[in-house]
């Protein structure tokens, strides 16, 4: 069984100091050049550069929740999710869901400071690795280029106009590079590099490989609409790659899953024994208040934009146009107390969905049925819902997952997906689409459909059928070009919902004006008062802006994105 990398995110920062003077010593708690200018320099340094992946690191904005590294509240300014817990509770998260959004924001900061960081220890290894001549850190160097290349991939596509920073300017520029437009090509030479010289399997489960490369590249091809490029690097990733889909959905959430075959890259979480310092301390709100085991703290609350799309025909395929029309609601329990009577939705289902969220009458993730609202923070003033987060709680039973924090926090150890397999069939089905090739097209979402119809299904609370009416088929043909591109989008939002993913999903179809002010107008039935607090979406919206402080300690240098 392979090893699990542990990032350590409690590892102390490696500084090095440097002088003229032989005789002088480094301050107490740094590291001089010597002491990390070797192989095992270099492996101390790396891990400090993994451990930026999970966002808390280095985050100047002061809110440790706004830089998270599984990107959960993307899926809050998208049609997923809503905040959760009340409006007040992370105002500024509450700003950002209702397009507020200003340059001064604590998130617009976290993520963009946290990020930086991520590529300045990335820049620090591979900066180190040129000054060392005697040892062969290929491998090394190709790590720290794939960990550069992902973070630098987060910033462009969410700011759009950012710095390129190199390992020859990273350490005395404090980011004062002007912005001038897309880094794309930059992103492409790392990735390319990272693909040439890892090698096709690592020792220890968190590592990326030349494949994980492979697909990061073909991630980046397809985020530039240049499908030609990303079809090849895709299928073959497919065809000849060393992944493949778990047989139960359910796996890619839970520990025994963690690093199986469907997983390409992940951010590596661990439960400790105590308080836990190496779990996900960025989805810490993200449980029910107080739910079936006392956590908190109520937000990261699916939409039911989100719940009505897994509804199905009698032929068990997803309702693409109709599924969110006045009248065609799933059964929601909005404005009902626990104690009054309510019936789950009867309607076919696809059952994704009962992974995915929580919804009342089903049973929650193995804790028995979701009782109401006696598990949900919110009251029905607030911008809520019904719904509870599925894939990032914990299933009964499982606690190789379960840490806390300091006042008895969750801190989860479930491994963040960054890329799946089943994600890797899909961005291959666009390109497809998008290069003609529906066969091709087909057969991937067909795979990550029948997976989806095979697996065991979220049983009633005796156990003995199933919890609701559950029914999905396989696509039998896509008739023509603009079908297969609804399915194969359709799609990606039921397997990869509340994953963090379906904001970047839009932004890259160009269609965000579009389907977020439709989600509110939609919205509005089951949550009056989500019409009215919420401003419309803007074109400008597309992009997060450039932090207003990062702006003012650039001396100006950095520019603007339009809108703001």
């Amino acid at each position: 069984m392979k090893k699990k990398l542990i990032y350590l995110f409690t590892l102390f920062a490696a500084i090095s100091a440097c002088s003229d003077e032989f005789t002088e010593q480094p301050a107490i708690g740094a590291l001089s050049d010597a002491a990390v200018q070797n192989e095992d320099g270099v492996e101390l340094l790396l891990i400090g550069a993994y451990s930026t992946l999970d966002g808390i690191r280095n985050n100047l904005s002061g809110n440790g929740f706004a830089a998270s590294g599984d990107n959960w509240w993307f899926d809050v300014i998208a049609d997923d999710a809503h905040k959760g817990s009340t409006d007040g509770d992370q105002a500024d998260l509450f700003e950002m869901e209702v397009y507020n959004w200003t340059t001064g924001n604590p998130y617009v900061l976290g993520k963009w400071s946290s990020i930086f960081a991520g590529v300045n220890r990335a820049n620090a290894v591979i900066s180190l690795i040129s000054t060392i001549e005697d040892a062969d850190l290929t491998g090394k160097l190709a790590e720290a280029r794939f960990l550069r290349g992902h973070f630098n991939f987060e910033l462009q596509r969410i700011y759009g106009n950012v710095p390129y920073i190199s390992e020859e300017n990273y350490a005395n520029t404090e980011f004062n590079q002007p912005n001038p437009g897309p880094i794309w090509d930059e992103i492409e030479a790392d990735f390319q590099f990272a693909m040439d010289n890892l090698p096709a399997t690592q020792e220890q489960s968190g590592r990326p490989t030349s494949w994980a490369a492979q697909t990061y590249l073909g991630k980046v091809h397809l985020q530039q609409s240049d499908w030609s490029a990303a079809f090849d690097l895709l299928e073959d990733v497919i065809n000849n790659g060393p992944y493949s889909l778990n047989t139960e959905f359910l796996d890619n959430f839970i520990s025994s899953g963690e690093n199986s075959s469907e997983s390409v890259f992940s951010i590596q979480f661990t439960a400790d024994t105590g308080q836990s310092l190496n779990g996900n301390i960025g989805g810490v709100l993200n449980f029910p208040n107080p739910g079936p085991f006392g956590s908190c703290c109520g937000f990261y609350q699916p939409s039911q934009d989100l719940v009505n799309a897994f509804q199905t025909d009698a032929d068990g395929l997803p309702l693409l146009d109709t599924f969110n029309e006045a009248g065609n609601d799933v059964t929601n329990d909005y404005g009902i107390e626990d104690e009054e009577a309510f019936t789950p939705h009867t309607g076919p289902l696809d059952p994704r969905l009962d992974y995915t969220v929580g919804r009342r009458g089903i049973d929650y993730n193995g804790y028995g049925t979701f009782p109401g609202h006696s598990w949900i923070r919110a009251t029905f003033a607030d911008i809520s819902g019904p719904y509870l987060p599925a894939k990032n709680v914990y299933q009964n039973g499982d606690a190789d997952n379960q840490g806390t924090g300091s006042w008895g926090q969750q801190h989860s150890g479930i491994n963040y997906n960054i890329i799946r397999f089943a994600d890797v069939l899909l961005m291959g089905a666009e390109a497809a689409v998008e290069t003609n090739d529906l066969a091709s097209a087909l057969t991937w979402v067909n795979m990550v459909r029948n997976r989806a119809k095979n697996m065991s299904y979220v049983q009633n609370e005796a156990g003995d059928a199933d919890a609701a009416n559950y029914v999905i088929e396989p696509y039998a043909n896509f008739a023509d070009q603009d079908f297969a591109r609804k399915a194969v989008r359709h799609e990606r939002r039921l397997e990869l919902g509340m994953e963090g993913h379906r904001l970047f999903d839009i932004r890259r179809w160009g269609n965000g004006v579009e389907i977020i002010n439709e989600y509110i107008a939609n919205e509005s039935r089951t949550i009056e008062n989500f019409g009215t607090k919420a401003n419309a979406y803007e074109a400008k919206h597309d992009l997060l802006p450039i932090p207003l402080s990062a702006i003012d300690l650039s001396g100006g240098i950095l520019e603007q994105n339009p809108g703001y």
